[in-house]
């Protein structure tokens, strides 16, 4: 266009008064035409469908001719089409309403509140957690850079898992699986393997502790493919083992423990345990110990379940995964109970429930499985009743 103008003696504004005689259109004023002519020149847009004839026609030429179409550029097409300037376009997309500081801020809160689970009151927790997805996803309303967006789906994501949890552990199971099912789709926007794979993870815990173990297999499985190395990958492992323990394939079992212990030797050691979406290697013993004493493999049940104590205890004495020692209180009485010793059975039994923090679903679990093992050897003792006793005033909360 430069070259075809100067070769007429032509200003840019002498092309826009030539345009005007040639088109059989009402123009825009020639300020604009101007303007748009100098950018056309410069190369930060293409004259569209509209313009091209008309300005082929003020140099007496075709369309097809001075504007050939052998190697289009779809970003100047884009580009012209919004009538923005290249600078103006990525500066849009480059546009933001949250700071680099409320992005921090909200990092540093979510992963706190996934610190808090083991121990946090689930009441607190759970209102807390909910308080701040709200504010989270608000912050889609606003404008966002395209990475700034991926975030705060993934910041969200991780604390609607956290929401389900905790919602399944007051025993609310239709809030757990809707939250768990959000908490899904929000990984799948943000392409966030981690996410969705904990998603699974919960469905599959839904299923094991509702008895339903086929299912908690079918949830496990296909996203198992997916975490080889990943740290859900181990938990994934470890439900399905869970459930393979349960329905008396041995195998199986042993081969899913194999597969959750190769993924950990995969894996860099977490910088934060307290995360309860971070998978430690000490967790791996209370995987496990459920496995050791589904199967009656009573002297590695209790080896297990002492080592998941002593993990789980401070140096203070102070508990760090009251849920964890629970379930390992309850290993305890079942080793107890095949024993013979009906009291240790019982004292490890009340110790299981006197934990504050507690996952209602998983605790009532376990304590049913135990709860079975004592009436088959001890049905008309007293101290039977009050192990059941105690059980049914739980339920009843």
């Amino acid at each position: 266009m430069r070259s075809e103008r100067d070769a007429r003696g032509w200003s840019q504004a002498d092309a826009v008064r030539v345009m005007r005689a040639k088109s059989s259109h009402n123009l825009p004023t020639d300020s604009t035409l101007l303007r748009n002519w100098r950018r056309w020149e410069s190369g930060e847009s293409r004259p569209d469908d509209f313009y091209a004839p008309i300005i082929a026609a003020a140099f007496d030429t075709v369309t097809a001719a001075f504007f050939p179409k052998a190697r289009p550029n779809r970003d100047d097409e884009l580009l012209s089409a919004t009538g923005m300037d290249t600078l103006e376009f990525i500066g849009r997309l480059r546009m933001s309403d949250v700071s680099a500081a409320t992005l921090d801020a909200i990092r540093i809160t979510a992963e706190r509140l996934c610190c808090e689970y083991p121990y946090a009151d689930p009441h607190d927790l759970h209102t807390e957690g909910t308080a701040w997805l709200r504010r989270i996803t608000s912050l889609l309303d606003g404008r966002l850079t395209l990475a700034q967006h991926r975030e705060i789906l993934v910041l969200a994501g991780w604390v609607a898992l956290l929401v389900g949890c905790v919602d399944y552990d007051l025993g609310r199971r239709t809030t757990a699986e809707a939250t768990r099912r959000a908490a899904y789709s929000l990984g799948q926007e943000a392409e966030n393997p981690e996410i969705t794979g904990w998603s699974a993870e919960m469905a599959a815990w839904f299923a094991l502790t509702q008895g339903n173990y086929r299912g908690a297999i079918e949830a496990a499985e296909p996203a198992l493919q997916a975490s080889q190395n990943l740290g859900v990958g181990v938990q994934l492992s470890a439900q399905k083992a869970k459930a393979l323990a349960r329905l008396g394939e041995r195998k199986a079992v042993e081969d899913a423990l194999d597969n959750g212990r190769a993924i950990l030797e995969r894996l860099d050691h977490p910088t934060n345990l307290d995360n309860h979406f971070v998978v430690d290697p000490q967790k791996f013993d209370f995987y496990a110990m459920d496995c050791c004493r589904v199967a009656g493999e009573d002297r590695k049940a209790e080896t297990y379940a002492r080592e998941v104590i002593r993990n789980s205890t401070r140096a203070d004495g102070t508990v760090r995964n009251p849920m964890r020692v629970s379930e390992a209180h309850l290993t305890l009485a079942v080793v107890a109970v095949r024993g013979r010793d009906l009291e240790l059975a019982v004292n490890e039994g009340m110790q299981a429930f006197a934990g504050k923090r507690r996952s209602l679903p998983s605790l009532m679990w376990i304590a049913g499985e135990a709860a079975r093992e004592i009436i088959e050897r001890f049905p008309g003792d007293p101290r039977t009743r009050v192990y059941l006793d105690q059980l049914r005033s739980l339920s009843a909360e």
